[in-house]
């Protein structure tokens, strides 16, 4: 655990700062009270010391008011008074105003006995001297001169309490110390996991899954303000793109109608014997631009259908390989009179859940873009193979084209994108720029990942890895590290598999 939170407190993570903020506000806490604890007990323990000694000079002054004004009857008091006093720890001084010693006890310190009186016109006075403490008090006689008498201990002992009694306090301390960048981080693990679970769900929202919402824990804190305000958000765009997505499917349903006549009327002109060359060579052009149209049309409600998960997915054991290999036998006629030649191969399990008429658009998207691309004399080859990494199915179409320059790689699955202008207008290339868009939505719909590599000259790679089952109703998200290998490296091992 403490190699966890030391990676932790590495990073500037919410967690981290939490963590650090915690530890420092308790430690600071901790040593503030240890020093507010250390004072008040110094000072209770020293102003006890006091009251004692001056309870102490009070009784002997006292005692010596009434003796004789004889010198050796008052020094004889005060050393039967200092028999108790020393075995307390305490030492006794009796010296004259002006500072001259007139007796001392046996333990009375020679730093006191030279330490000439202060203040000596004061009653009562409180003195530290080194490591000494002493309570003076001033006798004043009716005849004769004023005594000044002190009694006072060693500080070496009130320290060596304070610091018994506060060992315990400082080990309590240095445990805190320990225990509380522990204790911060737990805290702060149990209180970002709910931002850690929201970060999750955040990260698995697409476009096309607009059923998916951020969790609500219903416990009516700020986090969950925070996700249903996003969630409110997130229903908003939903009923935006539904709309969108139902006026496309609108729009192209009421086209497809008007552009069926139009195509039909155009052939049934183009029939006629009667029409001039010219007038044949402009209706062909109409039909051409009709045809264009309709499957524009067509393409848009495929689309509309494939937009979002939310859709019903067919649960039927396909065989992609299957669905490939019609693919190519369907296709090998246009690759053949184009000059350019497919190759199939398939290697381990190829089964899969999957709905099938949208797997076969998906491979016939792939193969018509890949031929009407590559020029004659070129390549194309279809694999379908069980990917380890994620125990999906993955698919690649790998041909010898002219390739996507590397500016228009990340757009070639937007809708109506074209690298290529000669795409735009007529001829053979002339495509309506949906069909890698569709391709995209249909594989991720079925809880699979799609991707492109291609070098400008070279040729292009397209690499899609779809599920083997589903989880919770939803299928499993295709791994996406070892889908998308380089256009080159896939080419050069399977020209060399076809050579074999």
């Amino acid at each position: 655990m403490l190699s966890r939170l030391s990676k932790v407190l590495r990073t500037p993570s919410l967690r981290a700062r939490l963590t650090a903020w915690n530890a420092a506000v308790v430690i600071l806490m901790t040593t503030a009270t240890l020093l507010a604890t250390r004072y008040a007990v110094r000072s209770t323990l020293y102003a006890d010391a006091d009251a004692e000694l001056l309870a102490a000079a009070r009784e002997l002054a006292l005692a010596l008011d009434p003796v004789d004004t004889n010198v050796d009857a008052v020094v004889a008091e005060m050393r039967r008074k200092s028999t108790t006093h020393e075995m307390r720890g305490w030492f006794m001084h009796l010296l004259e105003a002006d500072g001259t010693t007139i007796w001392k006890s046996d333990h009375c310190p020679d730093e006191i006995t030279n330490f000439p009186p202060q203040r000596v016109d004061d009653a009562e006075t409180v003195v530290q001297v080194g490591e000494y403490r002493y309570v003076r008090c001033r006798i004043d006689r009716d005849v004769g001169p004023a005594y000044l008498v002190r009694i006072g201990t060693y500080t070496t002992g009130l320290d060596q309490s304070l610091t018994h009694l506060l060992w315990p306090l400082v080990g309590v301390g240095l445990g805190l110390s320990v225990l509380t960048p522990l204790t911060a981080y737990w805290l702060a693990l149990r209180a970002t996991r709910p931002i850690g679970a929201i970060l999750t769900s955040a990260k698995r929202l697409r476009p096309t899954r607009l059923d998916d919402r951020l969790p609500v824990r219903q416990v009516g804190d700020e986090l969950d303000v925070l996700s249903a305000t996003i969630n409110t958000l997130l229903d908003d765009v939903a009923a935006h793109v539904e709309q969108q997505d139902h006026f496309v499917a609108d729009a192209a349903h009421e086209l497809r109608g008007p552009l069926a006549a139009l195509q039909s009327s155009l052939e049934v002109a183009i029939s006629h014997d009667d029409t001039s060359p010219e007038q044949h060579d402009r209706l062909t052009d109409m039909l051409e631009a009709t045809r264009h149209l309709s499957k524009v049309a067509n393409d848009l409600l495929m689309l509309a259908a494939v937009g979002n998960e939310s859709r019903p997915m067919h649960d039927t054991t396909t065989d992609l390989a299957t669905i490939c290999r019609q693919a190519v036998a369907m296709f090998s006629g246009v690759a053949e009179e184009r000059g350019v030649t497919l190759a199939f191969t398939t290697a381990g399990s190829t089964q899969m859940l999957g709905d099938v008429t949208s797997l076969r658009r998906v491979v016939s998207n792939l193969l018509d873009n890949a031929i009407r691309f590559t020029p004659p004399g070129g390549r194309i080859a279809i694999h379908v193979a069980h990917d380890p990494a994620s125990d999906g199915t993955m698919l690649s179409v790998v041909d010898t084209g002219k390739g996507i320059a590397p500016r228009d790689l990340g757009r070639v699955f937007d809708r109506f994108y074209k690298a290529d202008p000669s795409r735009t207008h007529g001829g053979e290339l002339r495509s309506g720029g949906l069909g890698l868009a569709i391709c995209k939505s249909i594989v991720e719909s079925a809880g699979g990942t799609i991707g492109i590599a291609s070098q400008p000259g070279e040729g292009t790679t397209v690499t899609l890895v779809l599920p083997r089952t589903r989880e919770g109703g939803r299928p499993r998200q295709a791994a996406q590290s070892a889908a998308f290998p380089s256009a080159g490296a896939t080419r050069a091992e399977w020209a060399a598999d076809s050579r074999a």
